[in-house]
This record gives structure tokens, C-alpha cells and sequence, in this order.
């Protein structure tokens, strides 16, 4: 699924002039050379948007803020993100995708790698857990059917789930999102024996409380897709009921997140392609 990322070009930096060039025309003046800088600065941003890739999910903690996309707040609808850093990883253990971790295990504590609340969010207290762990009861009470209840609940100790970190948000206008982390004992249970059932091109494996009749989302850009990780979304069409669902499925090594997001009236989609890839790259 994932897509070569994009190499942004770099902007020239202006040349100093040389003593023999004959003086050109007045510089502008300070003021106007800042707010310049501040508009190719942006225009940057918006640009990597549509290219995130392999370098941004690396290189998410050592770049300036404003640079990361998604991490600025916007007009176009994107929430202001805190800074992210991922958590340190215990001395001596690879990263999730190094070639000499052939499970693609996160050493890292998981509840650290769940995607924090938004500038404005008033946090559910419901999906902290006890110490951060969420049981499983609480992320299966998100579908809607008792059958596919039982089902993954039978499938997810069959495949061995070793924890849930999760987190749950809602913003101002009534946009809530759940994020749920489940890590399991190594990519290939993920790969080949529970992510399988869960995703499918045409809908859902399972139904979320709330949703009606969901779609592969083809609108979601594939140049987001952080490497090392595969992504499936899907969104409820119309006509919904009191409120439009959004769902994401993000296979990440021995981790698998589950992204919900929904709104009444209608779940923007922006902010929701944006909580998916900030979570990918934490993950990536």
C-alpha cells in the first residue's frame, strides 16, 4: 500500500552580492523579508501534507515544528497537535523496522506512543485505562453487534494480544476520536492472522457503533502512507444517522491502531487524515 515518498525541493538560498556588481534595487525592508520567509515556510508545510513519507515519519523529532505537517495550525481545518517525540527505546533495542528486528517489535512503552489530545480537547476519561492499560471489554463496547463482539474477543486471545493503550478526545464542535493501540507478539500476527479479518477493500470487517454502511475511503492521499506501515480507511456514506463515522486501520510492525473519529452532521475529513498520520508516524 505504501507509496515512494516525495523529495520536496529545497528553496535556493539568495547569494551574497559580489563588490564588483553594481548596486541593483533597494532591499525590502526587514519587516517585509520576515513576513516572506513566514509565507515560503508555510507554503512549505502545506506542500509536505500531500507528500508525507518515509522522512517525515523519521525525522518527526528532529525537525522545527512548524514543518511537520499537521503540527501548525491551519485554516483548512487541521487541529494544533503538541509537539511530537517518541519515547525513548530501552538501551540496546532496535527501532520497530530496523533490519535486525525481524519482529517488528516496539520496544518502546506503548502508551507513549499513542497520539496525544489536540490544543482544546477535553480528554475521555473512560479510555486512560488503570496505569494506561485499557481492557479489552472497553475497545470491543465500539462494535456494534454482539457477534462480532464475541468474535473478536475469541480472535484476540487466540492471536495473543498483549495490551491496549488507547486515548479518546472531543473538540468544540463535536468531533470525538477514539485511538486504540494493540500490540500483539510480532508483525507477522498482525499481518497474517488478525489484521485479515479486520479490513477488507470494500467495508469493514466489523460494524462500529454508530455507523451505517462504510466505504474504502479513496479520497485519503496514498503519499501519506508512512513507510513501514499499512493503512486502510474507510467513511460512512450518505445517508447517516445523528452522526457520520470515520474508520482507520493502521498495521504498524506488532502493533495494530484503530482510529475512529465522528462528528454529527458530518466527520470532516482533514483532521481525521491528519490524526491518521501524526498516529502512523509515531508508530513508523
Amino acid at each position: 500500500m505504501s507509496e515512494q515518498p516525495t523529495t520536496q525541493p529545497t528553496l535556493p538560498q539568495p547569494a551574497e552580492p559580489q563588490p564588483t556588481v553594481p548596486p541593483g534595487p533597494t532591499p525590502a525592508p526587514a519587516g517585509d523579508r520576515r513576513v516572506l520567509r513566514a509565507v515560503l515556510r508555510w507554503t512549505a508545510a502545506v506542500a509536505a501534507f500531500a507528500v508525507v513519507g518515509a522522512g517525515t515519519a523519521y525525522g518527526i523529532t528532529r525537525v522545527e515544528r512548524t514543518d511537520v505537517p499537521g503540527l501548525a495550525t491551519a485554516p483548512d481545518g487541521r487541529w494544533d497537535y503538541p509537539e511530537l517525540t517518541r519515547p525513548p527505546l530501552p538501551a540496546g533495542s532496535p527501532s520497530p523496522f530496523a533490519d535486525s528486528n525481524e519482529a517488528g517489535a516496539h520496544y518502546a512503552d506503548l502508551r507513549a506512543l499513542v497520539l496525544p489530545a489536540p490544543e482544546g480537547a477535553k480528554e475521555d476519561p473512560a479510555l486512560l485505562g488503570r496505569d494506561g492499560w485499557l481492557a479489552t471489554r472497553t475497545y470491543l463496547a465500539e462494535y456494534a453487534l454482539k457477534e462480532d463482539r464475541d468474535e473478536l474477543r475469541q480472535k484476540l486471545v487466540d492471536t495473543g494480544l498483549r495490551h491496549i493503550a488507547a486515548r479518546g478526545w472531543t473538540m468544540p464542535d463535536g468531533t470525538r476520536t477514539r485511538v486504540y493501540l494493540l500490540q500483539f507478539g510480532t508483525a507477522n500476527v498482525v499481518e497474517n492472522e488478525f489484521a485479515s479479518g479486520n479490513v477488507a477493500y470494500s467495508a469493514p470487517g466489523h460494524q462500529v457503533r454508530g455507523a451505517g454502511a462504510s466505504v474504502f475511503d479513496e479520497h485519503f492521499p496514498d503519499a501519506a502512507t508512512v513507510s513501514g506501515t499499512e493503512r486502510t480507511a474507510y467513511v460512512e456514506t450518505k445517508p447517516y444517522g445523528a452522526e457520520q463515522v470515520r474508520q482507520a486501520y493502521v498495521a504498524a510492525g506488532d502493533v495494530f491502531a484503530v482510529i475512529l473519529q465522528s462528528r454529527g452532521g458530518g466527520a470532516p475529513a482533514i483532521p481525521f487524515r491528519q490524526t491518521v498520520t501524526l498516529q502512523s508516524q509515531l508508530l513508523g
